[in-house]
């Protein structure tokens, strides 16, 4: 990766940019909730120094600048080591990613098998398949994207990732205390506010839009920040903690269905967690009223630092004085 340091060094000598990225104030605010999932409790005040965010979470025209500079590969693009995961089945141990397929019908809802698929070839240059590609979607979030992943582009972009506290009081607007990021009502006067699913999950969808949009298609929060509701989950820099209880990840599991678990901990909190994980914030395309009501700023779920999915993807902050 010594070519990937070299184009983060020259980043970091430059200075980043701030076009594309908004200045949040800083402040006090009420984290979590005590309303909804047990892992949002207990609701607690925060404070928050004041940080740039990007106005937008990163596109795939964006991390294919990265990769172009760097020769980055992601890790759905490589192959696992068979070590971290002893047990597994051979032919499992391939490139792959966990990719969203819609089932035909109606299905037990409490096993995510029935929609989940790992996908030999599935990566953020073909999100659904090996025979899919990025024709139309340059300005739809990057997804496929692993914590290491995302870290990678924000040393590069001379950024940092959120820390939970920060991504959720951006993603409020302003609006303390508020059940979305634009108010108290998930559909105000029938409008669809972000891109999340519209009907019967998993298997009907109103609008038909079983996967993502481009960035800005539905209005900002106070702050002037899109999709931070729905679209993309989204990763922060935090270890997925006990204060607000535990709750699994969506995808536990589809790293390696083959029954093989990766035997190192990152996490130094709690080191009996075989895969380290991270927070993640903000629902998806995938979040249901029947299903998952995640599309909040309070949500929040535990995801596995080596797994990535078709609904994962991330944005920067910088974390400098404010502006003049």
């Amino acid at each position: 990766m010594q070519h990937l340091k070299t184009q983060i060094e020259k980043r970091a000598r430059e200075g980043e940019s701030r076009s594309g990225m908004v200045w949040i104030g800083g402040g006090t605010f009420t984290m979590g909730s005590d309303a909804h999932y047990p892992e949002e409790a207990p609701a607690h005040r925060v404070f928050v120094d004041g940080f740039w965010i990007d106005r937008q979470p990163v596109t795939n025209r964006d991390f294919s600048q990265f990769v172009q500079e760097t020769k980055y590969v992601t890790v759905s693009e490589r192959r696992p080591n068979a070590q971290d995961y002893p047990g597994a089945q051979p032919e499992m141990l391939v490139p792959a990613s966990v990719v969203f397929r819609v089932p035909k019908s109606q299905v037990d809802v409490r096993n995510h098998y029935n929609w989940w698929t790992y996908v030999p070839g599935a990566n953020w240059r073909h999100p659904e398949g090996p025979r899919t590609t990025l024709k139309g979607k340059a300005r739809h979030p990057v997804v496929h994207i692993a914590y290491e992943d995302a870290a990678a582009y924000a040393a590069w972009a001379a950024k940092n990732l959120p820390t939970e506290a920060e991504w959720e009081f951006a993603a409020r607007g302003g609006l303390e205390g508020a059940e979305f990021a634009w108010g108290n009502d998930f559909m105000p006067e029938g409008r669809a506010m972000a891109n999340t699913w519209q009907g019967e999950f998993p298997y009907f969808n109103h609008d038909g839009n079983a996967t993502t949009s481009p960035v800005g298609s539905f209005p900002p929060n106070g702050y002037g920040l899109v999709d931070m509701i729905g679209n993309v989950w989204e990763w922060t820099s935090d270890w997925y903690a006990d204060k607000h209880g535990a709750a699994p990840s969506c995808c536990d599991g589809l790293r390696n269905p083959s029954g093989g678990k990766r035997e190192t901990s990152y996490d130094p909190s709690m080191p009996d967690i075989r895969i380290a994980r991270k927070v993640m914030k903000g629902g998806s395309f995938l979040c249901a009223p029947n299903y998952c009501r995640r599309y909040r700023p309070a949500a929040r779920m535990a995801q596995a630092v080596d797994t990535a999915t078709c609904h994962l993807g991330f944005r920067c902050i910088v974390r400098r004085q404010a502006p003049d």
